[in-house]
């Protein structure tokens, strides 16, 4: 079994329009969020099951124009029936898994992209550090978490009301036991509460996002900035 930590292996208007971030600067409702980025972000929208991941995901990657990975869709089938089957799933069964969203987020950077928008639960921190590696691999590529959390109550609810889906209300409860909140030792964290609509839980993601790209292409463009010495004086 490969080694997954190998190192080779505050609301927006609801009338935003979509932050681009292609060529210099994001911009929102036209507006530059900041000077060209140095790096490129991979966004990795997590938390138990029934938090939201897929919605704000796909919100974020139309808003953003970046391009968006499904991790469900990259399990493999033995995954997919344990887990409708109610079976949590082991480390064991995470690992390849975890390399391959890794791999792939990297490969949609490679290919130009700016940044990448993927849903991973990520549970436990372990399963964040995976993923992590990508920026240790190379040093522009910064990883990003927009951990969505609730109450387990809230989670289940929502989770109770799918129709075809094979998350079963046991999952969340299995994955709750499971749950590392991330810690504040974990600065690439943000958290958004998800107990409200799913309007504005969108909009506060897109802003903790936002705000996010713009204070690193700030701090890139000040340390690319030239430095200006004072004459000496004879």
């Amino acid at each position: 079994m490969p080694d997954p930590l190998s190192r080779n292996s505050a609301a927006m208007p609801a009338t935003s329009t979509p932050a681009s971030t292609s060529g210099s600067a994001a911009t929102v409702n036209g507006t530059p969020a900041a000077a060209a980025p140095y790096h490129r972000h991979i966004w990795i929208v997590t938390g138990p099951a029934g938090c939201g991941k897929t919605t704000v995901a796909g919100y974020l990657s139309e808003q953003l124009q970046l391009p968006y990975l499904e991790g469900d869709s990259f399990h493999p089938q033995a995954n997919i029936d344990k887990m409708a089957a109610g079976i949590p799933l082991t480390d064991a069964d995470r690992w390849d898994w975890l390399i391959l969203l890794r791999d792939q987020s990297v490969s949609a950077l490679a290919s130009g992209a700016s940044g990448v928008v993927l849903t991973c639960s990520a549970l436990k921190r372990k399963y964040r550090d995976v993923i992590r590696i990508a920026s240790y691999n190379d040093e522009r590529v910064l990883v990003h978490f927009i951990y969505l959390h609730a109450s387990q109550d809230v989670l289940l609810s929502r989770v109770h009301n799918r129709v075809g889906h094979y998350m079963k209300d046991s999952m969340v409860k299995s994955q709750f036991e499971a749950l590392e909140p991330p810690s504040e030792a974990e600065k690439d964290v943000l958290a958004v509460d998800v107990s409200g609509d799913m309007g504005s839980v969108q909009h506060a993601a897109l802003n903790a996002v936002v705000t996010t790209m713009a204070a690193d292409a700030a701090a890139a463009a000040a340390v690319a900035a030239p430095t200006t010495t004072a004459p000496v004086k004879n």
